[in-house]
């Protein structure tokens, strides 16, 4: 460790508050259909999530070795070049996570490598093979394979619910579903913790701390783990409405074949070492989810809003990285440029933040009203079984009481 240098240590915590923008900019992918459906009380759920994260963070370093040792050439990357990386992914977490966007800290990470490398060696330091195969294509097919299982798992699920009682199958559904929110937070720690212990494992072998080819120490998987449970902990309910209420109307069936979906799907690409993004995968879920219930509908509007914030995640932060790079390497005191600059523009991130404040106490309230196309689909579509009793109920008033009464006899008219 005597080579552990100042810009080591700063690139170090870097990497750590970056954790902990994931850590609360991905909170929604475990816990927002759980919040929304009411099977978990929103603090409980964040607690919960942010434990499981800590504990997936140590059962796997697959993805950890993907960006250390596989997307980027290690030979020749200077701790400044990872610092710039950092600035960029943290900078596009907070301003989506402001706009309450679920974008891709995953993409936002690479999409910063990937530029700030650029700008440092060339495009030849970039392996992008490992870009296309174990990045790219994920990040094409994991949603709609999530989304698909999703939208057959709710299928399923209701067709089951026909033959069963209702408040024991809405009861069973919501246990269920805690139970597959658990599996997400796990699966999310698994994967996404991963991300900076790699960032974290390619800055010591920048910095000639540890050899080339190394896993990550055990200090760096329990700092990673440790910051994203508490990025978790103080949740990013903004992201949470907009993936719970914000997309699609869930009820307890679609949370959990939205969530079982997504664990699946995670798990399986963290095993593969896929550097996949949860935020893709859930969402895509939930949208299946919502479109698998016989009269659900999609906000096609915010899921627009979202894909627009997917297509720019990687080169905007790409933007953001070289830019911060090239003036790093103008020497020490472009770094100091850079890091004054990423403080300050977190702070007015977070002053704007203030003017209109959610939390978990309103995270529940509906973020917009149905677009035209949505309201469309509502109206043609029939609505599930078992409400339309009650909606007649409620719409057909009782008709009017006559009474009838006897009319008075027309005067005779007046004599002339």
């Amino acid at each position: 460790m005597e080579n552990f240098s100042l810009i080591l240590a700063i690139v170090v915590v870097t990497a750590l508050a970056f954790d902990f923008t994931n850590g609360f900019h991905d909170t929604a992918n475990a816990m927002a259909t759980t919040i929304s459906t009411g099977a978990l009380k929103p603090k409980v759920a964040v607690a919960m999530s942010a434990v499981l994260n800590l504990v997936g963070a140590f059962l796997s370093v697959e993805v950890a070795n993907t960006i250390s040792k596989g997307l980027v050439d290690e030979t020749g990357i200077r701790p400044e070049v990872i610092f710039a990386a950092l600035v960029g992914a943290i900078l596009w977490n907070l301003l989506t996570w402001l706009v309450g966007l679920p974008s891709s800290s995953s993409h936002a990470l690479m999409g910063g490598l990937i530029g700030a490398t650029v700008a440092s060696a060339g495009f030849g330091a970039v392996h992008g093979d490992v870009l296309a195969t174990k990045v790219l294509l994920p990040a094409l097919a994991a949603p709609i394979v999530a989304g698909l299982a999703a939208f057959l798992a709710t299928r399923f699920s209701y067709t089951l619910d026909k033959k069963a009682d209702g408040k024991a199958a809405a009861k069973g559904y919501r246990a269920g579903q805690v139970a597959s929110a658990g599996l997400v937070s796990l699966a999310h720690g698994t994967n996404d913790a991963q991300k900076t212990m790699g960032i974290i494992t390619l800055a010591l072998v920048a910095g000639g701390v540890v050899a080339p080819d190394s896993d990550p120490p055990t200090w760096v998987i329990l700092s990673a783990g440790l910051a994203i449970a508490l990025g978790t902990y103080i949740g990013g309910w903004r992201i949470i409405r907009t993936m719970g209420k914000g997309l699609t109307e869930l009820q307890p069936q679609q949370g959990f074949a939205a969530q079982t979906s997504a664990a699946t799907a995670i798990l399986a690409s963290s095993h593969l070492g896929f550097s996949l993004s949860t935020t893709h995968v859930v969402s895509g879920s939930v949208m299946g989810a919502g479109l698998g219930r016989k009269g659900g509908v999609v906000r096609w509007s915010t899921a627009t809003r979202m894909l627009v914030a997917w297509v720019l995640t990687l080169p905007a932060a790409a933007l953001v990285g070289a830019g911060a790079e090239s003036v790093t390497d103008l020497g020490d005191w472009g770094t100091a440029v850079v890091a004054v600059f990423l403080v300050a523009a977190s702070a007015a991130i977070w002053k704007l933040s203030r003017r209109e404040v959610v939390d978990a106490s309103n995270v529940n309230e509906t973020e917009e009203p149905p677009g035209v196309v949505t309201t469309a689909i509502a109206a043609v579509t029939p609505p599930p079984a078992g409400t339309v009793s009650e909606e007649l109920t409620a719409t057909i008033s009782a008709p009017a009481t006559t009474t009838t009464t006897t009319a008075e006899p027309a005067a005779p008219p007046a004599a002339v």
